[in-house]
């Protein structure tokens, strides 16, 4: 590719593209606002809007360099027959316009040169991350993590040995606690750096001794990096019914990784206006449903059948009967006698996980998912996306470098152990280009996740207010 690459707009946003027919001809680029709505279901996909549309905006700022940005998205795509729906559409696509506005207004312009500038020195990161062996990985530290995983474990059974069946299961979950940050390095080849040595890590960690699949982790972990806290397209913050962290999924959104409708249907309706306060509860219970989409990845054909990988998935299976024989028959069935026990063990093993699940959403649940169009860099999306937390260096045990997220998700493979050490020229690199960094206390950040919760459970009570007074009004006009 010679020269600068221009990224089109993709056709599940609205993009239209002509044939090819020759080294001389190019394909053609639309942007309709009523594409969307023709490749997608009704009232559930973006809708984007042009650049003489946006051009109106409220913003000065933006009105000003309008013509460089390309078309983003708003709430719905139906054309709507009744006023009183399209008031309600109005009214979320102008407050989906007011986050791509207050976005625009604290981040760099989207002008090819300023992008090119943050990319360019982005680039340049990279080389003095290479020249200061920060892509090494250092095995020393994973001894020390082998350390604390069999201290664990061990202590699961050596509680089981005295009965204690609560404190027993509290080592058992942190024991897989601690496991997923080594399972996470190794699906981001972060360990050797070898495809299948890390996979197999990987499975071993993940499937043998935590009953996950890792392959479903990785097919949905690698769709979050590039599409990271786009409500349509990143099944991380895709959580219907239980959560909703942007108001745009008050509008039924259709997921493009799941290819469904994210209905927001009664219940819907119910939890999302109560989802601050629901957000710990739920979250204690989130292991049970991870079994579940790691089966529906075994078992439904959503593993590679070709490749390289086509027997990564035999390899899980095999670890996922193992782990039930180890974990489910030898342990509780067997090391526990009674029924009460059992449960208090499992439920004990399971709700101790709850605070790694915290650790996950605590990164990008209070960030913008505001889609700023096609010309944004990688590095600018990446970090208007993600935050940090900000804890002292002996507490990285416990997070595991899900404390570093943002630093993460502009090199994944920079080993975890590694991270601390990035932070300061990541720091360096925002000032340079003017990129703010998000870096928050593990206490406010989930002050941020539990505001930016209300706030959206609070846009559900006002829409369910209005939804109620359209039907009375309704009701009172037909009586007239």
């Amino acid at each position: 590719i010679e020269g600068r690459w221009l990224n089109f707009l993709p056709p599940i946003q609205g993009g239209r593209f002509g044939r090819y027919h020759g080294e001389d001809d190019c394909a053609i680029v639309e942007s309709k606002s009523n594409a969307s709505s023709k490749i997608s279901s009704p009232s559930l996909s973006p809708l984007f809007d042009t650049e003489d549309t946006r051009s109106h905006g409220p913003s000065s700022r933006n009105a000003a360099r309008s013509h460089e940005l390309s078309p983003t998205s708003s709430v719905s795509s139906l054309d709507l027959e009744h006023a009183d729906a399209e008031d309600q559409k109005s009214y979320m696509d102008e407050y989906t316009q007011g986050e791509i506005d207050s976005d625009l207004a604290k981040y760099p312009a989207l002008d090819p040169m300023t992008q090119d500038g943050i990319v360019n020195r982005y680039r340049g990161l990279d080389q003095q991350i290479k020249a200061e062996g920060l892509y090494n990985c250092n095995y020393t530290a994973y001894g020390n993590e082998m350390c604390r995983y069999t201290f664990l474990f061990g202590m699961c059974f050596v509680f089981l040995d005295f009965d204690w069946y609560l404190a027993a299961g509290l080592s058992m979950g942190a024991f897989w606690h601690q496991l997923v940050f080594t399972a996470h390095d190794a699906g981001h080849m972060g360990i050797t750096h070898d495809f299948t040595i890390d996979t197999v890590i990987g499975i071993i960690i993940a499937d043998f001794l935590g009953g996950l699949s890792l392959g479903w982790w990785k097919r949905n972990h690698n769709v979050h990096h590039i599409v990271t806290n786009s409500p349509e397209h990143d099944p991380d913050i895709e959580h219907m019914p239980f959560f909703a962290i942007s108001h745009r999924f008050l509008t039924s959104l259709r997921s493009t990784y799941y290819d469904r409708i994210m209905t927001y249907d009664p219940f819907a309706k119910f939890v999302v206006r109560y989802q601050k306060y629901l957000y710990y509860p739920i979250l204690t219970l989130g292991r049970f449903n991870l079994y579940r989409l790691s089966w529906e990845y075994l078992l439904l054909g959503q593993a590679p059948k070709n490749g390289p990988a086509w027997w990564h998935r035999w390899l899980e299976i095999a670890g996922q009967f193992f782990f039930w024989t180890w974990y489910g028959y030898f342990v509780v069935y067997r090391n526990i006698p009674t029924a009460s026990g059992r449960f208090a063990f499992v439920m004990a093993s399971h709700m101790i996980t709850g605070s790694l699940h915290v650790q996950i959403t605590l990164s990008h649940f209070a960030m913008s998912t505001a889609d700023l169009g096609v010309n944004e860099s990688f590095p600018q999306k990446m970090l208007r996306t993600t935050m940090d937390v900000d804890c002292p260096p002996w507490l990285d045990w416990f997070h595991g470098g899900l404390q570093f997220q943002a630093i993460h998700h502009l090199y994944p493979r920079i080993p975890r152990h590694n991270l601390r050490r990035t932070q300061k020229l990541v720091q360096n690199f925002c000032k340079d280009v003017g990129i703010p960094y998000a870096l928050y206390g593990f206490i406010d950040g989930n002050k941020e996740v539990l505001g930016k919760l209300g706030q959206v459970g609070r846009q559900a009570a006002i829409l369910a207010e209005c939804q109620r007074t359209i039907a009375d009004k309704g009701k009172h006009g037909h009586h007239h």
